[in-house]
């Protein structure tokens, strides 16, 4: 653990990475799928789980903690860190997105989002300057600029605009953030579809000399290859040596793909919000708890697991519990999909360091490819 925010790359095998970032509150081995803790929780968690399963870092989100306790509440309380009972580091969004996302409730303008409340109607202004404050309450460790993102398809001019209006949020944002020990802000990559804005904002971004980098906009609704295709024109264009984060990636597939291209952080409320569903994660691709023709059947999800509710509990037992609406099942789906995802940047960590990432990425597609066990 360092005593100031720090990145050092590791190993490399072609463009993908392997780095570790280094905080007062612990170090983030990269890459690294971070669990979503909306509002001060990974659903369906306990803390201690998403820590013993190997996550160095959570995302916590602002435009909720805003709303609910409260950003001043949070602060008056010791921070969100003692507040969730997580002493490691958290990443906190901007509220952008969410803001963004209520385009019924909201206003855009230079200065920032007027928006309303979705839980009791109440205004709210988000500035460049507030999300920082924000964020600043909440005591976390890596911070996002406030940006504006486009939901794709989108007309250039459209995404010409927000990427510009983003940009100059952007220098607000690192005024407002200053020079903080041990901290960090990371700007956000925006520019849509279009290659040649993807550029121009990476390139800006890259001049502010930030202590990290983002790229945002992307797995809004777009199909897969336009998101690498972004990936392959952005990643180039920033620093090797600070951190690359894809923000709301993704799935298994999203992953092992954008390491492939150069992205060394990630978060995805997919693994929790599938096990809430019914929906497990393994080497065997996805398997659909909902479906009947688990509900005899005496195997496990994955039997040489190490996470126990992916080895010791019955697939008719986790059917029953799904198809009956009990809690358990949403908490042993959940606990199964982040233990998968962690075990994934495990091996993907170690074989970049082996310089075999190519191979490792094909044998773990072709285990989704092969698909789950024949029922029985």
């Amino acid at each position: 653990m360092g005593s100031k925010f720090s990145f050092r790359l590791i190993a490399t095998d072609g463009k993908a990475r392997r780095g570790e970032v280094s905080m007062p509150r612990g170090n983030v081995r990269t890459p690294a799928f971070m669990p979503v803790g909306t509002g001060g929780t990974v659903k369906a968690m306990y803390m201690d789980q998403v820590r013993d399963l190997g996550s160095d870092i959570i995302l916590g989100n602002t435009y909720h903690l805003m709303l609910r306790p409260g950003a001043e509440r949070v602060a008056r309380l010791g921070g969100l860190h003692e507040f969730a009972r997580w002493p490691y580091p958290i990443l906190t969004d901007s509220g952008g997105f969410q803001v963004m996302s209520l385009s019924q409730l909201r206003k855009l303008t230079e200065s920032g989002v007027t928006f309303r409340s979705h839980i009791d109607g109440a205004p709210y202004e988000m500035t460049p300057e507030r999300s920082i404050e924000i964020q600043g309450l909440l005591d976390s460790d890596i911070q996002m600029q406030l940006d504006e993102c486009v939901a794709l398809p989108a007309k250039p001019k459209e995404i010409e605009r927000a990427m510009e209006l983003s940009l100059r949020w952007a220098e607000r944002c690192k005024t407002a953030f200053g020079e903080q020990s041990g901290k960090a802000m990371f700007g956000i990559v925006q520019g849509g579809d279009v290659a040649g804005l993807r550029i121009r904002s990476a390139q800006a971004l890259k001049a502010m000399d930030l202590k990290g980098y983002s790229i945002g906009g992307l797995a809004v609704g777009e199909p897969q290859a336009v998101m690498l295709d972004m990936l392959d024109v952005t990643c180039p264009e920033l620093p090797e040596e600070k951190p690359r984060y894809l923000m709301g990636v993704g799935t298994p597939d999203d992953i092992l793909k954008s390491v492939a291209r150069g992205v060394d952080m990630f978060d995805c409320v997919m693994p929790t919000r599938a096990g809430r569903h019914g929906l497990a994660y393994t080497r065997r691709g996805k398997i659909n708890l909902k479906n009947a023709r688990h509900a005899d059947d005496p195997r496990p999800l994955d039997e040489e697991s190490n996470c126990p509710a992916a080895r010791d509990y019955s697939r008719a037992y986790l059917h029953h519990l799904v198809k009956s609406g009990e809690a358990l099942g949403a908490m042993l789906l959940t606990w199964n999909n982040l233990s998968y995802y962690q075990q994934l940047m495990q091996d993907i960590r170690d074989a970049i360091e082996a310089r075999r990432f190519a191979d490792r990425a094909a044998e773990i597609t072709e285990g989704w490819a092969r698909g789950d066990l024949p029922a029985l």
